[in-house]
């Protein structure tokens, strides 16, 4: 199964791509849009832009995104909402569903614990994927997206993905 992970944002959005296979978890690739200075409208057209190549170029058979979280400042949970719409947009433009988690979800899934530092999130992806690096942040928290789908999925390999993202947590 191969998941395209969203961290959507308005002015920089993570994608991550992993292929799970059993317990097997492989980075296939990532990247983080970045949006340039100017109007909202701008910066939307150029996520829709970045994001539709990507859903082009990698076709995943599955992709799960970040819910909107309550932010302090309303202005920055509307236009994180915006980008989250052209993202699910898309996806429906492309046939495919969109799962959704939380962000707490997200962490647990990765870090065991849902209040995880994002620089532990960050950490546990470079070490389940087996990278040399850490990914940038927002790659990063899109990975976790991906896993966290990989491990709450509902296919034959959820189980053991599960039991894999425990023994890393073990070590």
């Amino acid at each position: 199964m191969i998941i395209l992970g969203i961290d959507p944002g308005s002015r920089c959005t993570g994608l991550g791509l992993v292929r799970c296979e059993g317990s097997r978890l492989e980075h296939l690739a990532s990247q983080v849009i970045r949006t340039p200075e100017g109007p909202l409208a701008r910066r939307l057209a150029h996520i829709h832009t970045c994001l539709a190549a990507r859903l082009d170029e990698w076709r995943p058979e599955r992709v799960a995104l970040e819910s909107v979280f309550s932010a302090k400042n309303p202005r920055s949970a509307l236009q994180l909402g915006q980008a989250r719409g052209v993202a699910l947009a898309l996806c429906g433009l492309r046939g495919l569903d969109a799962a959704e988690y939380s962000p707490s979800q997200v962490k647990a899934a990765v870090a065991g614990f849902g209040r995880a530092p994002k620089e532990q999130v960050q950490a546990m992806v470079q070490r389940l994927l087996s990278l040399e690096t850490a990914p940038p942040q927002d790659a990063a928290d899109a990975l976790a997206v991906a896993i966290c789908h990989a491990h709450r999925a509902s296919s034959p390999g959820a189980a053991r993905v599960a039991r894999a993202v425990e023994r890393e947590l073990a070590r």
